[in-house]
């Protein structure tokens, strides 16, 4: 069996997804980050952006991700957001038109929502 690590992605109201992975890629405040199994401990601050999990059974989950922590050790990865969204939740169309009210309105953190929205679906 391959390597594995437990992840826990977890937003401010609920679970999001939780499982096995061999591989997860996240946006910190000190760039992209891919966590193994075996890496050496972290603890740091996310940044907004997709989050892509690589399953232990050959799959991928992509989360839009808006704030929060990662924190790794022995092989447990905790990814604690203000708020997280699976890519196959995301409404697109929804979240276009949030986009387009974002950019009339001039609301700069309501756009980069809806953007990275976008940018989850499209790397799923």
């Amino acid at each position: 069996m391959a390597a594995e690590l437990h992840v826990e992605l977890v937003a401010a109201d609920r679970s999001v997804w939780s499982g096995e992975a061999t591989l997860v890629v996240a946006r910190t405040t000190s760039g992209d980050i891919g966590v193994m199994p075996g890496h050496q401990p972290l603890l740091g601050v996310l940044e907004s952006g997709p989050v892509t999990i690589r399953t232990s059974e050959g799959g991928t989950v992509v989360a839009a991700v808006h704030g929060g922590f990662i924190s790794f050790a022995d092989d447990k990865l905790s990814l604690l957001a203000e708020i997280a969204e699976l890519a196959d939740e995301i409404d697109v169309e929804r979240a276009e038109r949030a986009l387009e009210l974002a950019k009339s309105d001039a609301d700069a953190a309501a756009e980069r929502r809806a953007e990275i929205r976008l940018r989850a679906v499209a790397v799923r």
